[in-house]
């Protein structure tokens, strides 16, 4: 990447594809952050830039590059590579940490409990310009999207149909609300809305509280 490349970037601001760290920190910390772009549709991360786009630059790029890879590889589980790149801007090095969208959908967190065996894991994506854990549904939409899934059978009762007659004169639609409206229970609501967004008929949409469902088109 060059200066006027990095410039670009940093005018156009954090977002869905592209985040700021000022420095490298912990491994979890990097880890989450791989893991919310491989999960979605990739992204890059630039360390050695503010939050209000000013480049301070990175202290030692070895040991940060070292810290990098092992985030990606022992905090990921699959693991992640991520290509990193260090550019120089007036004396200062930023790295630049591309992260691919993932085809080993989904990745998630490892987080170790105090050196105890029991470990927690958590999938994270991508939502707008933050990193969060993903919601059963959207896991269980990512592993769909692997090439080992098994096809997509699907079938258009009253059941489906009932959520599509709702969504035409309502714009959104819980697992919640779509078991109430059909009587049925949140775990047969939750699979029914899955594969429909599976059939690209629903799209999801991941919110701090709770998802909701809207038409594809």
């Amino acid at each position: 990447m060059t200066n006027k490349e990095l410039l670009l970037l940093l005018e156009e601001g954090e977002g869905f594809k592209l985040e700021f760290k000022r420095k490298v920190t912990t491994p979890e910390k990097i880890a989450r952050a791989l893991i919310g772009f491989a999960n979605t549709k990739g992204g890059t991360i630039l360390f050695g830039v503010d939050d209000d786009r000013t480049i301070v630059g990175v202290e030692s790029e070895k040991s940060e590059v070292e810290m990098i890879l092992t985030a990606g590889l022992v905090y990921c589980d699959p693991p992640i590579e991520p290509t990193i790149e260090i550019i120089s801007y007036r004396g200062k090095d930023v790295l630049q940490v591309t992260v691919d969208e993932s085809t080993q959908k989904p990745h998630s967190l490892i987080l170790d409990n105090d050196g105890s065996s029991d470990t927690d894991t958590k999938v994270l994506i991508r939502v707008k310009d933050k990193t969060v854990i993903a919601s059963k549904e959207v896991v269980k939409i990512l592993r769909s999207e692997s090439p080992e899934a098994p096809p997509l059978r699907i079938r258009i009762g009253d059941t489906e149909r009932s959520v599509l007659d709702y969504l035409d004169t309502n714009e959104k639609i819980t697992v919640r609300e779509f078991g109430h409206l059909a009587n049925i229970s949140n775990r047969r609501a939750s699979r029914v809305l899955i594969q429909l967004v599976r059939a690209g008929v629903l799209r999801i949409h991941t919110h701090e509280k709770e998802d909701f469902y809207t038409l594809a088109y």
